[in-house]
């Protein structure tokens, strides 16, 4: 019988019995971007199967209906012997399962899974560029890391960028042609949860208890930065710059949330003595609620290096917050320089800083801000509609290739 999937009540495509493979490197990637989306194509009637390196944290997607986590080991940096493994083991894994999608996220699990999908006969193979991590390497190792973005290119069937700007840099580069990627909706990888992500669910009595769990004074303003922790988001600029608020007398205080990245093939790493010697700036290791931090702080600050488009951004603006950026690939689309944040040269401390001292001295601009973000996020980014648009492109793709659905025993 045709696997063809069909419309639901209310009119929108479902992708009934289609065999789903999500394949990320780690699992905190996973649960912080993926969550949402992988719960929506369950709910659509697929076979989800969420593939990463194991971690408590995939015990979470099992409770979702139409979704289940596979552990497979994915090593972060180049190590030839696990990376065959890996290879191994999703290349079987493929095949044992029968999948129709493939698709993939993150460097080294872009480049395992084009491999392994196209020996096993995946029809569909799929990727989505969320950045570039050969951006400011050099040598050998950057020449290897763009050239897996190409052969990621060459094996997949079709390609997506989390943004429009990231995705003109990749054809600029040469990295894949403009025929062969395209951009879901406005841009992100799974866009925003607004039901979520919605600062009225948080009293001031909620957000003054966590304050002073974590020392932080009512009424100081609040810098935040929430994701991954290494060099190339910014993270040594931004307490460089924090150090100059404090020196100028600020009675700022500046919160990390996100776990301390020790495993990063780019720029390297901080260490939680780094954060925690700098006065007035806090440390907290990965949480389930990030929310809860957005809904007490005063700006998000993201100074990354290299960002496919900044999904903590769009979170922070659907709770009206406005963010302090830098103005490359991927950030441009996720912030208004103006309107819905500031935007600043990358790896500048100076730049940071005064942008910073601006937005944190004027609640008005803040503000202002804050509510032209909620509005555009909620506008462009929402949850649903990104998820349905996803469902909506799986549905085409397999009207194209007249997949029919396997008879799995």
């Amino acid at each position: 019988m045709s696997n063809i999937p069909q419309s639901d009540m209310d009119g929108h495509l479902v992708l009934h019995n289609v065999r789903i493979a999500r394949v990320s490197t780690v699992p905190y990637f996973v649960i912080t971007q993926l969550k949402k989306q992988l719960q929506a194509l369950g709910e659509s009637g697929a076979f989800v199967m969420a593939v990463s390196s194991d971690g408590p944290e995939l015990s979470i997607l099992d409770s979702m209906m139409g979704v289940r986590s596979v552990p497979i080991e994915i090593a972060r940096s180049v190590s030839l012997i696990s990376d065959l493994v890996g290879l191994i083991k999703l290349y079987l894994f493929f095949k044992r399962e029968r999948i129709q999608i493939s698709h993939s996220t993150t460097p080294k699990a872009g480049l395992l899974t084009a491999i392994a999908g196209k020996l096993a006969g995946v029809p569909i193979r799929l990727h989505t560029y969320t950045g570039q991590p050969w951006v400011g390497m050099h040598g050998l190792k950057g020449w290897i890391a763009k050239a897996s973005d190409k052969l990621i290119a060459k094996l997949n069937t079709r390609c997506y960028a989390d943004s429009p700007s990231q995705m003109n840099f990749l054809v600029e580069q040469k990295i894949i042609s403009s025929k062969k990627i395209s951009v879901l909706g406005a841009g992100s990888l799974a866009g925003v949860d607004i039901q979520r992500f919605n600062r009225e669910r948080f009293t001031s009595q909620q957000c003054e208890e966590l304050r002073n769990s974590l020392l932080i004074p009512q009424g100081a303003p609040l810098i935040l930065f929430l994701g991954r922790i290494s060099i190339d988001k910014g993270v040594r600029e931004l307490l460089g710059s924090f150090e100059n608020l404090k020196a100028s007398g600020s009675p700022a205080h500046l919160l990390f949330v996100g776990p301390i990245d020790i495993a990063s093939g780019a720029a390297g790493c901080v260490s939680r003595e780094d954060i925690e010697q700098v006065p007035d700036a806090h440390w907290v290791a990965f949480t389930d609620i990030p929310e809860a931090y957005l809904a007490m702080a005063d700006v998000l600050c993201l100074p990354s290096y290299r960002e496919g488009f900044g999904t903590v951004v769009i979170e922070a603006a659907a709770m009206g917050l406005p963010t302090v950026g830098t103005s490359i690939y991927g950030l441009t689309d996720a912030v208004m320089d103006g309107e819905t944040g500031l935007l600043v040269e990358p790896k500048s401390v100076k730049a940071l800083t005064n942008a910073l001292t601006n937005l944190l001295g004027d609640s008005r601009l803040r503000l202002d801000m804050g509510q032209a973000a909620k509005h555009r996020a909620r506008e462009l980014f929402d949850a649903e509609k990104i998820n349905q648009q996803l469902i909506n492109e799986y549905h085409a793709l397999l009207n194209m290739q007249k997949i029919e659905s396997p008879i799995i025993n």
